[in-house]
């Protein structure tokens, strides 16, 4: 029933504001109530963060996250809420809920054929997590599509409320092509207070209007990162789901929902090595 959308512009106008010391006053305020641990950050002074925005997208300093030398690396700070095989073109939301490929692709069937019966893994970012997302496994940059929706929460409550939550939701999905791994897709998905996503090779995501698909294409340029390399942000804390094509990856024995999971830990490997 809260006005979504109207909350969303409302956060980011203060996330974005530089207010001195009301600025720092609502970090500290916001470190202590999630329990952020600033050990980790590159700058761990939070005065010196100018603006909410500055201080939730902060780097890490270096080495706080080892990139595993398995094939695939978890690319987020976070928790997995659900993860596995896609059921021919459905992905597992929550116990009783699911959405296809289709649907969470902004209706292009074609992209969405590539993970039939592929694998997926819904990673939840918590507010005290680390933001920025990284790569699984290399890979070069086909297209990013902007999907416009709704910004319902996707906190672990709300998945197992919300039928299509994901499906339903703002998202950009973004397609890399793998060398060893083929196809893969990487859906950040916008939820209330969120409504910004950002990526290294183009910004903040935010057409207008902002009420039609977009699309870009990168074949003319070679956009290539490399595992464990950044490719974006979110601006408050979301969910990243990936999918890849059938036969791609077997995930860790030890990857389970609800599971915390740490950016740079093995992820999974390739069947059969």
């Amino acid at each position: 029933m809260l006005p979504k959308r109207g909350l969303t512009a409302f956060a980011g106008r203060i996330a974005e504001a530089e207010k001195g010391n009301r600025t720092t006053r609502l970090i500290r305020w916001f470190v202590a109530r999630y329990a952020v641990d600033m050990s980790e950050a590159q700058n761990p002074d939070i005065a010196s963060y100018k603006s909410f925005n500055a201080f939730f997208t902060r780097p890490l300093k270096a080495g706080a996250r080892p990139t595993t030398e398995a094939d695939f690396a978890c690319p987020v700070d976070g928790a997995i809420s659900q993860l596995g095989a896609i059921d021919d073109h459905h992905i597992l939301q929550a116990k009783g809920h699911s959405f296809t490929t289709t649907e969470l692709l902004g209706g292009d069937s074609a992209l969405a054929a590539e993970f039939r019966n592929g694998s997926f893994a819904n990673l939840y970012l918590s507010p005290k997590d680390y933001h920025r997302i990284h790569m699984p496994c290399d890979g070069r940059l086909v297209s990013m599509t902007y999907v416009p929706g709704a910004l319902f929460s996707v906190n672990p409550t709300t998945a197992r409320g919300v039928p299509n939550l994901f499906a339903r939701n703002e998202r950009v999905v973004c397609v890399f092509e793998s060398p060893e791994h083929g196809t893969f897709a990487m859906v950040l998905v916008g939820a209330t207070i969120v409504g910004s996503m950002a990526t290294v090779w183009h910004g903040v995501v935010k057409p207008k209007p902002a009420n039609k698909i977009v699309q870009w294409t990168y074949a003319d340029q070679n956009i290539a990162l490399e595992k464990g390399e950044e490719m974006g942000r979110f601006l408050l804390g979301s969910t990243v789901v990936m999918l890849f094509r059938q036969h791609s990856i077997a995930f860790s024995a030890d990857w389970a929902p609800e599971k915390l999971v740490r950016l740079g830990e093995t992820m999974g490997h390739r069947p059969g090595f």
